[in-house]
């Protein structure tokens, strides 16, 4: 029998992207969605379960009536954060949501778990040096909440893989992309750019990879992933003015020229927080945000490239495409 994908966070911008290339494909899938998600993801041809990766009674109906053998666990379903301050949901979400997911793994000897972690919970090496893969995570060795609890998470998974589970982990970069509505940060800053409210950018940049790349390239890691093994899933290193150059050239808008030094963004950052969190939209700079654009973020995915057939797109066609979705959602005029 053809194997049946379990989606978690299936209504997330990376679990949608998933869903929508295990359909392209084909496959049979099965959904993990927040009670009242349900209609933020296209249902057709799927089965969809309504529950919470805190609570593991929610989960058993994901491997109802499955041979465990037969099931590839994707797991997406998590909490990113840039904010400045530390906020208990990300840990348990990341955290102890993911440990929840091995339990169930473990305990129905499941075929294949692939788990998103993010390159934010790789330590971070010098300017001027490659960051690739490793088999160390601690969450003492990177910066920020949402890093120390990927960390946490990702050594977990590890450590289940070690112990027999057929686990390997992804680890994508900067993800923008189609499918998402405003919650993505980079996204917000598509829409507010488009939309006239975006002023000024600031210097740093980092590595941005269109979400569709990302999808497939954890499609094939359930494929083809090895146990134990981690995969970066990148592109390559774009500057904020780089990227705002691009969106000009796009949309025939008003090209940004006014650029701020990072430690005038970082004094009014602050700020920035409050007035996103005014309008209750993510925010674009924080103080971690802006710790990010500052980071080495040279990351190498030629591991992927080898073992998954991972190539990911310019990021020219990502910006069109992402612009082209707004519109169709009405989001964008």
């Amino acid at each position: 029998m053809e194997p049946l994908y379990i989606v978690t966070g299936a209504a997330g911008h990376l679990g949608s992207a998933v869903l929508r290339t295990l359909k392209g494909a084909g496959a049979r899938v099965r959904a993990l969605v927040l009670p009242g998600e349900r209609d933020k993801i296209d249902a057709a041809g799927i089965e969809v379960v309504s529950g919470n990766v805190l609570e593991p009674e929610s989960l058993k109906p994901l491997l109802a009536g499955v041979d465990g053998g037969n099931a590839r666990v994707i797991h997406t379903a998590g909490i990113v954060s840039i904010s400045s301050k530390a906020n208990p949901a990300v840990h348990a979400v990341n955290v102890e949501g993911t440990r929840n997911i091995l339990r169930l793994c473990e305990e129905n000897d499941v075929g294949k778990l692939v788990y998103v972690s993010s390159v934010h919970a790789i330590p971070e090496k010098p300017h001027g040096e490659i960051i690739t893969e490793t088999l160390d995570f601690d969450p003492a060795s990177v910066e920020g909440d949402y890093a120390k609890t990927k960390a946490e998470a990702t050594k977990s998974v590890l450590d289940a893989a070690a112990a027999g589970l057929d686990a390997s982990v992804v680890h994508p970069s900067g993800i923008i992309g189609p499918y998402d509505e405003g919650r993505n940060h980079l996204i917000t800053m598509v829409i507010d750019y488009c939309k006239g409210r975006l002023t000024a950018g600031v210097k740093g940049g980092y590595d941005f990879v269109d979400v569709r790349d990302v999808a497939q390239g954890v499609v094939s890691c359930a494929e083809k992933g090895k146990r134990g093994e981690c995969y970066i899933l990148s592109n390559r290193y774009f500057s904020v003015p780089e990227l705002l150059h691009s969106l000009s050239e796009i949309t025939g808008l008003k090209e940004i020229k006014t650029i701020l030094p990072l430690w005038l963004a970082k004094a009014t950052a602050p700020l920035a927080e409050l007035y996103y969190k005014l309008r209750n939209q993510p925010p674009l700079f924080t103080a971690y945000s802006l710790y990010t654009l500052s980071s080495n973020a040279m990351f190498d995915h030629k591991k992927a490239e080898r073992e998954l057939g991972y190539h990911p797109r310019e990021l020219a066609e990502t910006l069109r495409d992402t612009v082209a979705w707004l519109k169709q959602r009405k989001i964008l005029q």
